[in-house]
């Protein structure tokens, strides 16, 4: 099973963005050295603290039912356009929508997941599964080209984690095991909070122009 390491991360994006607070002339204060910095840092975060929660809901309509799973799903799905949107003053529309349409992917892929799950079909669950962590690399791969900041290896270890932990949720929700679940969608949240604050440090380093004052 794979394990994502935070202290290999933090130490692998330290490494990726180093010397972007000297670029700015900052000090103590550089991971946020200017206020539309902290403006896109806070809105990484909303959009992924999103991802996280309604990605948890529609697990908890899918699996045990009570609420429409399809309305969920339908926000679920806007929030990855949301975040495709978010880069689209850095990158382009196109790059954007590009990413807009892996994360869908994304979503789509663990809906099937979820599927075979709850029907203990291990043959589909095996096939989403591949699917999934393929689609994890997809999306690892478009943004380390469009950012040197953003190594693939390492994107692609966080993503790798972030399925890990969504799993985990589901098969928390499967043996009704409430700890497990909040434990994991915790877990889960504080990664992805991770991924955010390392897209915003990578942008501001490509862009500096963007973040100064």
């Amino acid at each position: 099973m794979f394990t994502f390491d935070f202290n290999v991360f933090a130490a692998s994006m330290a490494c990726a963005t180093a010397g972007s607070s000297g670029d700015r002339g900052t000090a103590a204060s550089s991971s946020v050295s200017s206020s539309s910095e902290a403006k896109l840092r806070a809105d990484m975060r909303k959009l992924w603290e999103d991802h996280v929660t309604y990605t948890g809901l529609f697990a908890v309509a899918a699996i045990d039912g009570g609420v429409d799973a399809n309305n969920i799903a339908e926000r679920l799905l806007r929030n990855q356009d949301d975040i495709g949107n978010a880069i689209k003053t850095y990158y382009g529309d196109a790059a954007g929508n590009k990413l807009g349409s892996l994360l869908r992917d994304h979503i789509l892929i663990a809906a099937e997941l979820v599927k075979a799950a709850k029907a203990g079909d291990s043959a589909a669950q095996d096939a989403a599964n591949k699917k999934w962590f393929k689609n994890a690399d997809d999306i690892a791969a478009f943004l380390s080209s469009a950012n040197p900041n953003w190594p693939q290896k390492t994107l692609q270890d966080m993503l790798h984690g972030h399925l890990q932990m969504v799993t985990e949720q589901v098969v928390a929700l499967l043996k009704h095991d409430t700890p497990s679940l909040i434990a994991a969608y915790d877990k889960n949240s504080e990664h992805m909070m991770m991924l955010a604050d390392a897209l915003t440090s990578g942008i501001a380093k490509q862009f500096p122009d963007k973040f100064r004052g």
